[in-house]
């Protein structure tokens, strides 16, 4: 009985964790960019009074042993790296990703990291920059006169300038891949710094070896679905409740055991 309150409050803990994955998914269903997460779970170490396959005479076996489990823990959360709906926005900084791959930005203490947020806009230089104004490498910079922009599907960045009739490229944005793009380390404010776990960065123009496509005058959002994360919190719910009752029980029973009378 002792054995199992320590294993119910494993199942306990267990579904805390997952509550905590579910609440950050869904107050992020309406940012640019965010990928969901999961809760990954994995059963602990096991007890053996009875090994599998031990003999129990001169030509006899157990043919299933004795195993009692110790509970659940929490292995990982996983980021879940679908493609997330494309919205049109119609403004001239906004770039969405349709495929696999990241935007690069330089943040101000001289290193790199990753999003998929597109919704960029222009600095005082004319630099084009995230909400948070970290520069997108490699720097792509808007003339001030230019009277319109466009930006192709393999991120070729052109300009309109008063006088000349024909557009004039000013840079190309490029995308990042990685191999386990799931084993990012999220920083926050959207952005991801590569891990062991991830790979190399590969810096790649947009639809070659595997990089995704852009898409101007739009943004990709959340890849949060809110009924499929509702469905998923009433399930466990009623798994932290089912694990509670087994605690009520098992102290009932030593309760019991407790008020024997000799």
């Amino acid at each position: 009985m002792i054995r199992s309150l320590f294993t119910s409050a494993t199942g306990l803990r267990a579904q805390q964790l997952n509550l905590d994955v579910i609440a950050n998914n869904l107050a992020n269903v309406s940012t640019y960019g965010f990928k969901r997460s999961r809760a990954d779970f994995q059963d602990l170490v096991y007890q053996t009074f009875r090994e599998p396959g031990s003999m129990t005479g001169p030509n006899a076996m157990l043919p299933t042993g004795g195993q009692i489990g110790m509970g659940v823990s929490a292995g990982s959360t996983t980021i879940v790296n679908t493609q997330g709906t494309i919205l049109t926005t119609g403004s001239d900084y906004d770039i969405a990703i349709r495929g696999e791959g990241y935007f690069r930005v330089l943040l101000p203490d001289g290193t790199l990291a990753y999003t998929r947020a597109g919704a960029f806009n222009i600095d005082g230089n004319g630099r084009l920059v995230t909400s948070e104004g970290y520069a997108v490498q490699p720097e792509i910079i808007i003339p001030p006169n230019r009277t319109g922009i466009s930006i192709g599907a393999d991120g070729q960045v052109s300009v309109t300038l008063p006088g000349q009739p024909n557009a004039q490229p000013v840079g190309v944005i490029q995308l990042t891949t990685f191999l386990n793009p799931a084993g990012l380390r999220a920083i926050g404010g959207n952005l991801f710094q590569p891990t062991q776990a991830s790979g190399p960065p590969q810096d790649l123009n947009p639809g070659t070896q595997g990089a995704g496509t852009l898409l101007h005058r739009a943004v990709e959002a959340s890849n949060v679905d809110v009924v499929e994360e509702m469905v998923r919190m009433i399930i466990l719910q009623r798994a932290y409740d089912t694990n509670s009752k087994v605690i009520q029980a098992a102290d009932e029973m030593l309760s019991t055991t407790n008020n024997i009378k000799r």
